[in-house]
């Protein structure tokens, strides 16, 4: 009870600076497309921005609300904390159980940080499980449960290639042998790589088309290499890792946290949302989603958007210099986590494009994200403004969070499946 209560003291307090810091904005201007409209940024000062409403879940019929035309349907519930999927070819639906790892409060703003995640149902105990989920009958609902895989320190990327399913977790990259339709498999897995567990934690995977490689995304351990340069070594990237070789390389550098990964089809270009920096305003900087060209540089964690120096951080003015503007913003601190390439047809009424599971802020005066979004692709490039699939996962007076959008998959039977963490379900999202 003490803990709750000096959380809600500190909120309230940070949301009176907040209000106060933000009173002059234009709440018009919003950072989203092809040119955004960023807002200069703002002096924060030293209270920190804690506006994380209560995880609540969803009650009895209660769901999220589809776009017209659409309708969605719990596919699986009752999961722990569900964050990325992968659907097999035999569409089996693998879905990644895990939470981020309290740790250790360093003051008592970061004890109250934590409180408030712990609130939010953002970080606590986590089921380190891949699950396998599998509806047989075909009707849209899984009626079996398996768990796949356990005791994996937080897993969240899934591969599968050639009898081998390879786990991303917050530590390592792990190879299991696999054959479809098993529902259970034993033993640690071959490690393949490691890196640097804590920070911003997810590890996502994605295969190259020839299957010999595999990119992994390593966010940031901080916000701005707070502790530094030398502790951020290999982070803030994307990694390729080649299976043949067993050898990896940094792909794409300068991305504070990459998450959801995905294909372009037409060009075969390779594409990630990323999550930017916070302190600097609601929509200052937007996150954004780009494609990562090999050995590109992104800006962080020395500027953001096209070239913005970040006057917090210790410049490069070369790393500068080779900044690559990222392709369409996304808002700021939507927290953009899901990616998934929709063919052309998938759901009616919407074109080829690119599906966004945005998780939503916790770190801004009005509250951003909390959708299932979608941008629109015309040959190889991202074109106009979002378009909602799923909205209405936070309360109207942002008091609470039904869910969470993270993971985006798209299901054998053509279906869009979306992770929800806090809802503690899969969502499937159809034509009406």
């Amino acid at each position: 009870m003490i803990k709750q209560a000096f959380a809600q003291v500190v909120a309230v307090i940070g949301a009176t600076a907040i209000s106060l810091r933000h009173r002059n904005d234009n709440l018009t201007t919003r950072s989203f497309g092809l040119n955004p409209a960023i807002p200069t940024a703002k002096a924060q000062g030293t209270v920190p921005t804690l506006k994380m409403p209560t995880g609540k879940g969803w009650i009895g019929d209660h769901k999220p609300t589809a776009a017209a035309g659409l309708k969605v349907n719990a596919f699986a519930t009752g999961l722990d904390h569900p964050r990325n999927m992968l659907v097999l070819p035999n569409g089996d639906v693998l879905v990644a159980e895990s939470m981020g790892e309290a740790g250790k409060p360093s003051n008592i703003f970061d004890w109250a940080m934590h409180v408030t995640m712990e609130r939010a149902k953002a970080s606590g105990s986590s089921a380190n499980r891949v699950t396998l989920l599998r509806d047989a009958d075909g009707d849209g609902v899984a009626e079996e449960r398996h768990v796949l895989v356990d005791n994996v320190r937080q897993p969240y990327g899934l591969v599968y290639l050639d009898g081998t399913l390879y786990v991303g977790a917050s530590d390592k990259v792990l190879a299991f042998p696999y054959e479809l339709g098993q529902t259970k498999i034993t033993g640690a897995g071959q490690v393949l790589m490691t890196m640097k567990a804590g920070g911003h934690w997810t590890r996502n995977l994605i295969a190259s088309a020839d299957g010999k490689k595999l990119y992994v995304a390593v966010g940031s351990l901080s916000n701005i290499a707070d502790a530094g340069m030398e502790v951020e070594e290999d982070r803030a990237a994307i990694h390729e890792l080649d299976l043949v070789t067993g050898q990896s390389r940094i792909f794409g550098a300068g991305l504070r946290n990459p998450v959801g990964m995905a294909w372009e089809p037409q060009t075969n270009q390779l594409w990630t949302v990323v999550n930017e920096r916070d302190g600097l305003g609601d929509e200052t900087p937007p996150d954004y989603l780009t494609s990562v060209v090999d050995g590109g540089f992104y800006g962080w964690p020395y500027c953001y958007w096209d070239r913005v120096v970040d006057e917090r951080v210790p410049q490069n003015a070369d790393l500068v210099a080779r900044a690559l503007q990222p392709d369409y913003a996304l808002g700021g601190h939507t927290a953009s986590l899901g990616l998934c390439w929709l063919p052309e047809g998938t759901l009616p009424g919407y074109t080829q494009g690119m599906a966004i599971g945005q998780h939503g802020s916790w770190n801004r005066s009005k509250l951003s994200g909390y959708k299932l979004t979608f941008v629109a692709f015309e040959n190889g490039k991202p074109v106009g403004m979002p378009r909602d699939i799923l909205t209405d996962f936070l309360s109207a007076d942002e008091k609470y969070t039904y869910g969470r959008p993270v993971g985006v998959a798209l299901a054998a039977d053509g279906a869009v499946l979306m992770a929800d963490d806090v809802g503690d379900v899969i969502w499937r999202v159809t034509g009406a």
